[in-house]
């Protein structure tokens, strides 16, 4: 557990939250089921209930899935030039499962970014963690 006083490292938070994990240990589950966030760390205690991911990981899962899909079937289109029907099934079911799949991990990330900036409740007011008590 660190100490809510010093600087919180950025780089290993976010890839923490990528991994679906508690930004501040590794250890405990961010997620109780598909993107529920849990209301605590069941390993060391952060709170994680203020979190304020809101509409921010849909836009960037959008953004990043539609970024290869759109330059995906601008290539096949330019160099096979296949009926509207098969870039179709090409690239609607793939769009989907890669947003399904990418959508927890970049809001994990999210909230790994927020608690290592002191956003949204994660501060140095002595909140953030249920089992601790900080001077």
């Amino acid at each position: 557990m660190s100490n809510d006083s010093t600087e919180r490292p950025l780089k290993a938070a976010v890839l923490k939250g990528l991994r679906r994990r508690c930004p501040d240990c590794g250890k405990g589950h961010l997620f109780n089921g598909y993107i529920k966030v849990n209301h605590t760390c069941s390993q060391c205690g952060l709170e994680f209930f203020h979190q304020r991911a809101d509409d921010a990981p849909p836009y960037f899962t959008m953004m990043i899935v539609l970024h290869f899909a759109v330059s995906g079937l601008l290539i096949v289109e330019k160099a096979y030039s296949p009926e509207t029907w098969v870039q179709m099934i090409i690239w609607l079911p793939g769009s989907l499962i890669a947003a399904i799949l990418l959508l927890p991990h970049i809001k994990g990330a999210l909230i790994g970014l927020q608690w290592a900036k002191k956003m949204h409740g994660f501060n140095d007011e002595g909140k953030g963690y249920s089992n601790q008590q900080i001077d």
